[in-house]
């Protein structure tokens, strides 16, 4: 996609990493950038390692090598960069009601206004009629709606999405899609983990796609389906995948 706000710096730079975990090698030697202000997709199957790469960059996980740096530097919490992070396994307080959760995360943001910006997004994700609703009485979808919420209450400008959409139906998918697509408009910059190729397609500027640790594509996404003779980003991951499988 063409992206105005997209510039040439990097708001991320990943240099060298890898990583083990019991002797096991996750990432091999991974080096790459984000510009900022683009839409940056994280691809691979299960167990590829882009959410090991991600816990890594938030210093959740410790690089055996390698450097992993946002704005220039390893990430510290105590930084003033508004970051945003929807992780696949969710996390909300879930004996508290949807507006008391969201209000605790809007103060702690300094969030002008929260109880109007609740509000209004409660009502634009059709959970409006479910604000004073404990958490662990809604869907795994309703909450998911929740906790993209909170991460783009503030604005970020960096917001990093590991399967935004996962489990929801077209109708949602889209709701949730054009949220992103909104801060994204904003300035915001997005990594997004997913399997939905039709996504990547229509958001992201540049990808990555990662097998066994090693990027196997890299770069706009215009560029890599040329690498592959202009197959669909679907048919390049069948393929990718499948080597293995055709080499026997």
């Amino acid at each position: 996609m063409t992206n105005s706000a997209k510039t040439s710096e990097n708001i991320i730079e990943v240099k060298h990493f890898k990583i083990s975990f019991a002797q096991k090698t996750v990432i091999k030697d991974l080096s790459f950038n984000v510009k900022r202000g683009e839409i940056f997709g994280l691809l691979g199957s299960n167990g590829s390692g882009k959410t090991t790469t991600i816990r890594a960059l938030l210093g959740l996980y410790f690089a055996d090598k390698g450097q992993l740096l946002i704005n220039g530097k390893q990430f510290d919490p105590s930084d003033d960069i508004r970051i945003g992070y929807l992780p696949e396994e969710r996390g909300l307080y879930k004996k508290e009601t949807v507006y008391d959760v969201m209000m605790y995360f809007a103060r702690l943001k300094k969030l002008d206004n929260p109880k109007e910006w609740i509000m209004n997004y409660l009502k634009r994700v059709g959970l409006e009629d479910f604000a004073k609703t404990k958490v662990n009485k809604l869907s795994q979808g309703m909450q998911q709606k929740v906790q993209l919420g909170i991460c783009v209450m503030n604005d970020p400008e960096l917001l990093i999405l590991d399967e935004p959409t996962k489990g929801f139906d077209p109708v949602n998918r889209r709701l949730l899609m054009d949220i992103i697509e909104e801060q994204h408009k904003k300035g915001c910059t997005i990594i997004m983990i997913t399997h939905y190729m039709d996504e990547v397609e229509r958001l992201c500027d540049d990808i990555l796609l990662l097998k066994d640790g090693v990027a196997r594509a890299l770069g706009p996404v215009k560029e890599v389906r040329k690498q592959f003779n202009n197959k669909s980003l679907d048919q390049i991951f069948v393929d990718i995948y499948g080597e293995e499988e055709n080499d026997e």
